[in-house]
């Protein structure tokens, strides 16, 4: 597994788990609601700056979407 693809789990699951439409999360990082939905299907690689910018509107750490998961 890739880290897009382990990004994209733990995304998935954060956002879920705030309750969160990609619209939201969207809005709150400052990006578009397609973006969001790409890097969760992992079609596209988020850079450091919109990793940030991520985990800021989850209120998580970075390295947190990073970790491969159990």
């Amino acid at each position: 597994m890739d880290l897009k693809e382990v990004m994209a789990i733990n995304l998935r699951r954060a956002r879920h788990d705030k309750k969160l439409t990609q619209e939201e999360l969207a809005e709150r990082a400052g990006l578009s609601a397609r973006y969001v939905g790409a890097i969760e299907r992992a079609t596209v690689s988020a850079s450091v700056t919109v990793l940030g910018h991520i985990a800021d509107a989850l209120g998580m750490d970075p390295g947190d979407l990073l970790r491969k998961p159990n």
